[in-house]
């Protein structure tokens, strides 16, 4: 069995195709054990031409059935803070740091809690958002969440101290621009959801004014 350190999904990713060619191929992807216990990969969606990429931590429940990212409760609450924000979810192309949905059973048939992916299996999965980087070639990135900013700005990433911000780095070789925000699952556990709503908002307009 190999172990933490040889975790990469580097020998799956083709070097040629686009899109559809990536797709296809992370379908078959075994870089990490995560595969073993999803139902399927989940890969990015959207055109090669979107201007805007969004960038989150895992496929959930939903997402995990359906083969598709941001279907269940935090995607849908996030299309509407898009909407709110002046954004169309339609012209952005979505995905997650790490592809396959990672979890726990507190009883065999018993609902799947969501588990968050390590920051060995988010680096491991690495080599397929740089592939989706190289193809959608997005003006800016909106990082959502802890999990997404560290996979994509390294572990001492700390997303209250500059959501809301325009970040300008380099990332798997490409100069890239960044609005980090909160992971819509973080607005549903809010105590204040409300409150937490319109923050994510907030960020997804200065993130609106920075692509205009």
């Amino acid at each position: 069995m190999a172990s933490e350190d040889d975790y990469t999904a580097q020998p799956f990713v083709p070097d040629r195709g686009g899109l559809p060619a990536l797709r296809k191929a992370a379908a078959d992807c075994h870089g990490c054990p995560l595969h073993r216990d999803a139902t399927q990969t989940v890969f990015g969606a959207g055109t090669a031409t979107a201007r805007l990429m969004l960038v989150g931590e895992q496929p959930g429940d939903q997402e995990d059935r359906q083969g598709k990212p941001f279907v269940g409760p935090a995607g849908h609450l996030l299309d509407r803070a898009l909407a709110d924000a002046g954004l169309d979810p339609a012209d952005a192309y979505v995905t997650n740091a790490v592809k396959h949905f990672k979890f726990t059973r507190a009883e065999p048939r018993k609902r799947r809690i969501h588990k968050a992916p390590t920051l060995r299996e988010t680096t491991a999965c690495g080599p397929w958002l740089a592939a989706e980087l190289d193809r959608v070639e997005p003006e800016l990135i909106v990082v959502l969440g802890a999990t997404a900013g560290k996979a994509l700005l390294g572990s001492s990433f700390r997303v209250t101290q500059v959501r809301g911000t325009l970040l300008e780095e380099e990332i798997h070789g490409r100069p890239e621009r960044l609005v980090p925000t909160v992971h819509p699952s973080a607005v549903l556990r809010s105590d204040d959801r409300e409150g937490a709503y319109r923050g994510l908002v907030s960020d997804l307009r200065f993130a609106a004014q920075a692509l205009a």
